[in-house]
């Protein structure tokens, strides 16, 4: 079900204006489609990041626009002003609920892998799978059990099993999560440098029995 959001049309374009309107709380956006002439827009900042927190980045959006009528959107893109860390700028694409379309889901891993117990160490290079499906069936996330996983062991993207309501895009041979084997520190042997190199040999260095000798003689 799409949760609604409430959005102003803009037509004023003007830097200064845009300032304001974040002053003010609210965020300059565009809403576009496939085939759709773009609607210039401002969105309640507080409210779009609450629902992208408590809904996922994936999910329906209905935009309730003054003066039209609301229109199905995702959170195509955002920008965040660094200094401030507030939201800058939205993006919305407007969906067909019958076609589908390409996404990335974020990978939740469960359970306590058998080789991270046995000292490895757990890598996920991979945390977003690519995934085609209807709007109404893209998953919130995409689940993995990693308990039987030991060391030396790897999750694939060919290992992850499809659901029935969307295909997997992403290429077959990604690693999504390996283990690693424990990391040991390197014991460095006397007489040896941290490089593993022999120590070199000091030229016309007198051992103890050679000075001791020349102390007689003199």
């Amino acid at each position: 079900m799409a949760v609604t959001v409430k959005a102003n049309t803009r037509n004023d374009f003007k830097r200064s204006t845009k300032n304001e309107l974040r002053k003010s709380g609210l965020v300059p956006a565009v809403v576009y489609g496939k085939d759709k002439e773009p609607i210039a827009v401002s969105v309640n900042s507080l409210e779009l990041l609450m629902t992208v927190r408590d809904e996922g980045k994936n999910a329906i959006i209905s935009l309730d626009i003054e003066g039209k009528k609301p229109v199905d959107v995702m959170l195509h893109d955002y920008q965040i002003e660094p200094i401030r860390n507030e939201l800058y700028h939205a993006d919305f694409y407007m969906v067909d609920m019958s076609q589908e379309i390409d996404v990335e889901v974020a990978i939740h891993l469960e359970g306590d892998a058998q080789g991270v117990k046995d000292g490895g160490i757990l890598s996920q290079p991979l945390h977003e799978l690519a995934i085609r499906a209807k709007p109404n069936n893209i998953p919130e996330a995409i689940t993995l059990d990693v308990s039987n996983l030991e060391v030396g062991d790897s999750l694939l993207v060919s290992d992850v099993k499809a659901g029935n309501n969307y295909e997997i895009t992403q290429d077959e041979t990604t690693t999504v999560v390996t283990i690693l084997p424990p990391q040991t520190e390197e014991v460095v042997e006397p007489g040896e440098t941290q490089d593993g190199d022999v120590e070199p040999e000091v030229i016309n260095q007198k051992d103890d029995d050679e000075e001791e000798e020349e102390s007689k003689e003199s």
